[in-house]
């Protein structure tokens, strides 16, 4: 049974490699989006559309302060995700031990 099913814009969001290290990096701590496009090869144009879309899934809070903009992780939908895993790993551990009941009496 699956007790929470986290929205599609989560999913879409922890998708695409380059948004899982920008959250990576962001459990570090806060950091400007400078700071975060330093670890890139892209433009900081591109860097700042990986991160509205990190803030449309409610992952990436920002503060403007003056010019500069800083980044802070906001890990509640990530937990979601966890929760729903939850459910196929109890799928999983059922079938292995199922499997590996079928191969001790059935040798």
């Amino acid at each position: 049974m699956v007790t929470h099913t986290p929205s599609g814009a989560v999913f879409r969001a922890v998708a695409d490699p380059t948004r899982r290290q920008i959250l990576g990096l962001l459990r570090g701590g806060r950091l400007t989006v400078g700071e975060i496009a330093a670890n890139f090869p892209f433009s900081r144009p591109a860097i700042s559309k990986h991160l509205r879309t990190l803030r449309s899934a409610g992952l990436v809070r920002t503060q403007q302060r003056g010019t500069t903009r800083f980044c802070e992780l906001s890990p509640a939908p990530l937990s979601h995700i966890s929760e729903w895993l939850k459910d196929y790993e109890r799928l999983w551990k059922r079938e292995l031990h199922n499997l590996k009941r079928y191969v001790e009496e059935n040798p």
